[in-house]
């Protein structure tokens, strides 16, 4: 899918009670659409133990991970860092940049996903603020649409390793196959 290059997710806060299920969808969304792995606040165990089980059941490799001190982690990246925001320059204009710094040059990246107010000086550190559109929206739809321009559609194809089972693709209907595993069962 990409080369030997992280790209990795961080999500930036999250409010227990408010952000569960925003904060699960973002590190499910990182898994699904190509990251390697996927940063929580260290309040965010909930979210790592989903994100750790889906990853379990349906394959990977991805990893999940609690940190401490978000804002440490952007500083200190060893990588281009960017930071997903309505306010940022357009992606389209932008894009391929990026993707020739991560790709060509070999650098790990970091994309930033907000959750409350996000400080300003996450804008000032971030090598590009990046906005797939400039209206509001979920920072789950700006990491899925930013993984899939910088990935060209690739990471649709991707291969999982180690699944215990896997969705069957179907016009209608719901079908969800254990991995090595002739027989079917419908999901609910």
């Amino acid at each position: 899918m990409h080369d030997d290059t992280e790209v990795a997710v961080l999500r930036l806060g999250h409010r227990p009670g408010r952000d569960d299920r925003m904060t699960t969808h973002v590190g499910l969304t990182a898994r699904a659409l190509g990251a390697d792995r996927v940063l929580f606040p260290d309040n965010a165990g909930q979210s790592l133990e989903t994100v750790a089980d889906i990853t379990d059941r349906f394959g990977g490799p991805f990893e999940a991970e609690l940190i401490e001190g978000p804002q440490g982690i952007i500083r200190n990246w060893e990588g281009n860092v960017v930071h997903l925001t309505m306010y940022g320059e357009r992606v389209q204009d932008i894009e391929d940049e990026i993707r020739a710094t991560h790709a060509d040059a070999g650098e790990p990246l970091l994309l930033v996903v907000g959750s409350e107010k996000v400080p300003f000086d996450v804008y000032e550190e971030a090598d590009w603020n990046v906005g797939v559109t400039n209206q509001p929206h979920s920072e789950v739809a700006g990491l899925a649409v930013f993984l899939d321009r910088l990935f060209e559609g690739r990471e649709l194809e991707r291969e999982w390793a180690d699944a215990d089972r896997h969705v069957i693709p179907m016009e209608t209907g719901k079908r969800v196959e254990a991995t090595g595993d002739e027989s079917a069962s419908d999901a609910e």
